[in-house]
């Protein structure tokens, strides 16, 4: 765009002085809209993927703004975590210090950008006045009972000398650091209750506007499953360690969503860390499985449980009866069984699950077959659905549905089992063993611990929350000592044995027990930074506040997040942390609302001109600062926008960023000569072509359709580019692209004789009678057969388009179990889902 950077700091530095962007928190006949995207980590410049979130999004908030909401789009920064501990050791400087020069700089790059943040709200995690209410956050949990100190194993990362939480495990490898596998460490750790509110969780997702792939990532992760719990009893207990043995624990029990398949069961698993394996292994089997324990806690969970990877196991010795047939059965120690997940053992049924049915053909198990798939099957593969139930006893005949139901009854009426419902998602582990994050505010007294171990204080007394009483010794810090400050420390490197360098504060260290005033500990492990973004999009609503984290009636006047935008690589971390921290919250009485985001929205992943992922060692980054630079923020803006399905991403293109910038310098040759050639007569025509644009216009950016929206504009110029303007034809362009270019918009605007900003107008009308609405009828294909048909709107964006899709019953009994891969658009014509 010609003059980009005059006009751009000129509109920029105005927008600033008159606080235009300043939101108040009630404005009369207008109803408040909460626009957030999902604040940046400062890690020192801004990348296009950054641009790709905040602008487009942008372009969203400035149209919702001329649509009379009062709208708040705040911004701030998701400022501690393992990188600037990293670029501290590095460089020999405090993490702070990197931080907020990288702040710093990022904030003058943000603001290049245009866009309507309201930078009075700005927060940073970082600040002693932000995590204080971090802290608070974690006292209240820890009142309540949500958050407890357990040792557990965890996936530890050598590399940053911490454990990572499951969702940070990618491929077996730290989500850092692709070249560092992360192992099993058994570490005291402390955890968030989150498994307390999977119900909550699972039902709450249907309520909720966002993309339908995100709500089945998050569903799958809770991973609810209903099932029953069977006795095994343990057939030679007698000749075991009973020593080791829980009291009365003479059998072994299991978690199965397939009661139906009991009677085929012919062999037990339990996980390596199962606490009766030691009880269980006999003299000549002791030495095997103790080694086979030690190589087992040296994989991750996914390396444990993958379909592709050979299966591996040792024999105990020991043998467990079925209660269904009281044939005795071996006991056999697999790592692909995990002890958190059910029980921490299975009962194995080859002839009806893939798994199993490896393993026996591997160790020469007997396959017994107990449901007929009621047509031909292969021997060499398990039948792995339901069916009519054979070899089964009295259930023989019965299908597998009804088979469930009757044999957990039979079950439970032996006293061998029961209807049970587990879930494959985990407690929180918030534990990091480094320096830079927001500390713990617990002590631990060991005084305190005795008297709540000796029975000399009761959890009806009110002396300890319930969260010191179910954790002796470890006391919350008073609020009055909130926050709980980092101290200064020039060694950040972390402690040999997995210590967090905090151990080596001797100051920090050394506490006075706030309930009893004696010697106490402080902890030295600092919060996950997934904590301190899972409650800041709340500190806007009142990021002044120093007595609470936010005013009620402030809270109720923004939340929840109306529209919330930002990766999808978030699905299962950040979004789900948030939604139990709001749920919690409205649970202890300090919100009204049980959802944070109402509407959710993902941008695509721009690639670089190669089709692959930017990156240094590529050579194909493109700088988004250098783009401003050469070409303005309106014309990096509008290309963005336009340079495809905002939801997909792809390529960048620099000869299609060069055509949005001729788009914006013609727009600019047509405005500078209209002062003096206005038109007063009408062109039907062109008034036809408006009003459509107007509509469609709004409608796209409506359903995040940025790219139609900007062909749109770019159809109806090339009319109006060749014809005389009237000055509402004029002023009614500038508003339709003032959302896109907000800097040349207001240039003309003002060049028009406008005396307010054209930020403060209305979105244009449109008539009508111009207007031609369609249908059609969209086909869905499933791996690119044709499976259901459905009459869509053509207003329908991508978004509405597979949500519509894939909560269709004939869908869903298609693609039940698989998982799905891509889906492929083609607009007006068919969607095809690929598993």
């Amino acid at each position: 765009m010609r003059n980009a950077e005059k006009i751009e700091k000129k509109w920029q530095k105005v927008w600033d002085k008159s606080g235009i962007y300043k939101t108040k928190d009630r404005v009369k006949n207008k109803d408040n809209f909460y626009h957030l995207v999902m604040f940046p980590y400062p890690s020192g410049n801004l990348h296009m993927g950054h641009w790709y979130n905040y602008a487009p999004a942008d372009v969203y908030a400035r149209f919702k703004r001329m649509k009379g909401f009062n709208v708040l789009s705040p911004i701030g920064f998701d400022a501690f975590g393992l990188p600037a501990e990293n670029a501290a050791i590095k460089n020999k400087i405090h993490p702070r210090d990197w931080t907020y020069k990288n702040i710093s700089a990022m904030r003058k790059q943000l603001k290049s950008m245009g866009n309507i943040y309201d930078w009075s709200r700005e927060v940073v995690s970082a600040d002693p006045n932000y995590y204080k209410w971090t802290q608070w956050m974690f006292l209240k949990l820890y009142e309540a009972g949500l958050a407890y100190k357990k040792k557990t194993l965890a996936n530890w990362c050598p590399k940053d000398q911490a454990v990572l939480a499951n969702e940070q495990v990618i491929d077996g490898r730290c989500w850092r650091h692709p070249d560092t596998l992360v192992i099993q460490k058994e570490i005291d750790q402390w955890m968030l209750k989150i498994t307390d509110y999977a119900d909550e969780l699972l039902a709450d997702l249907d309520k909720l506007n966002w993309p339908e792939r995100t709500k089945i990532m998050q569903k799958n992760w809770i991973g609810k499953s209903e099932g029953a719990k069977v006795k095994f009893l343990i057939s030679n207990f007698q000749f075991l360690n009973k020593s080791q043995l829980p009291k009365s624990q003479n059998y072994i029990e299991v978690f199965t969503t397939r009661p139906d398949t009991l009677f085929g069961a012919t062999y037990l698993v339990i996980a390596p860390e199962h606490p009766l394996v030691e009880s269980l292994a006999t003299k000549e089997q002791k030495e095997d499985i103790r080694h086979y324990v030690a190589n087992a806690h040296l994989k991750t969970e996914l390396e444990r449980t993958s379909l592709e990877r050979e299966k591996t196991g040792v024999f105990t010795g020991a043998y467990a009866v079925n209660p269904a047939n009281e044939e005795k059965i071996p006991i056999w120690i697999s790592d692909y069984v995990l002890m958190n997940y059910g029980t921490g053992a299975i009962m194995a049924v080859p002839a009806h699950d893939e798994r199993d049915f490896e393993f026996a053909k591997k160790f020469n198990l007997p396959i017994v077959k107990v449901i007929d798939p009621g047509r031909e099957w292969p021997e060499n593969k398990p039948y792995v659905e339901g069916g009519l139930i054979v070899n089964s006893g009295e259930f023989t005949g019965v299908n597998s549905a009804e088979g469930r139901k009757k044999i957990t009854e039979w079950l439970k009426e032996k006293n061998l089992g029961d209807f049970s419902t587990q879930y494959k998602m985990r407690d929180w582990i918030v534990s990091r063993q480094r320096y830079w994050g927001a500390p713990i505010p617990i002590v631990f007294c060991k005084h305190c611990a005795d008297k709540i171990r000796n029975g000399k204080s009761n959890a009806g007394n009110n002396e300890f929350s319930k969260g010191e009483f179910e954790n002796p010794g470890w006391i919350a810090a008073p609020e009055k000592n909130l926050p709980v400050r980092l101290p200064p420390l020039k060694n950040f490197k972390p402690v040999a044995g997995g210590k967090s360098p905090l151990a080596r504060a001797k100051n920090f260290v050394n506490a006075k027990c706030p309930k009893c005033g004696k010697k106490a500990t402080r902890e030295t492990d600092t919060m996950d930074t997934f904590v301190d973004s899972s409650w800041y999009f709340l500190r806007y609503a009142d990021p002044k506040n120093k007595k609470r984290f936010a005013d009620k009636k402030k809270l109720n006047a923004w939340l929840p997040v109306n529209m919330y935008i930002g990766g999808a690589e978030h699905a299962v971390m950040h979004l789900l942390y948030s939604r139990f921290f709001v749920k919690a919250l409205k649970n202890s009485g300090y919100l009204e609302f049980g959802e944070p985001f109402e509407a959710l929205r993902h941008q695509g992943i721009i690639l670089g001109t190669d089709g692959q992922k930017m990156s240094k060692s590529r050579g194909n980054i493109v700088d988004p600062d250098d783009l401003v630079e050469k070409y303005g923020a309106d014309t990096a803006r509008m290309y963005l926008c336009f340079m495809g399905e905002y939801s997909q991403g792809g390529p960048w293109s620099s000869t299609g960023i060069l055509g949005i910038k001729r788009f914006l310098d013609r727009i600019y040759a047509k405005f500078s000569i209209f002062n003096s050639q206005f038109s007063n007569a009408e062109n039907q025509e062109l008034q036809r072509l408006l009003h459509q644009t107007i509509k469609k216009v709004g409608e796209d950016i409506e359903n995040f359709r940025f790219n139609t929206a900007v062909s749109a504009l770019m159809i109806l110029f090339n009319k109006m580019e060749k014809e005389n303007l009237s000055k509402e034809e004029a002023r009614t362009f500038l508003k339709l692209i003032a959302p896109f270019a907000p800097h040349l918009a207001e240039e003309f605007w003002r060049n028009l004789g406008n005396k307010k900003s054209i930020h403060l107008e209305s979105w244009p009308k449109y008539d009508p009678k111009f207007i031609k609405e369609g249908d059609y009828d969209l086909l869905i294909q499933i791996g690119g057969k044709l499976r259901d048909k459905v009459r869509v709107s053509k207003r329908l964006d991508r978004v509405e388009i597979e949500n519509l899709v894939l909560s269709r019953d004939a869908i869903k009994k298609h693609i039940a179990g698989g998982e799905i891969k891509k889906i492929i658009f083609v607009p007006g014509r068919l969607i095809n889902i690929v598993l």
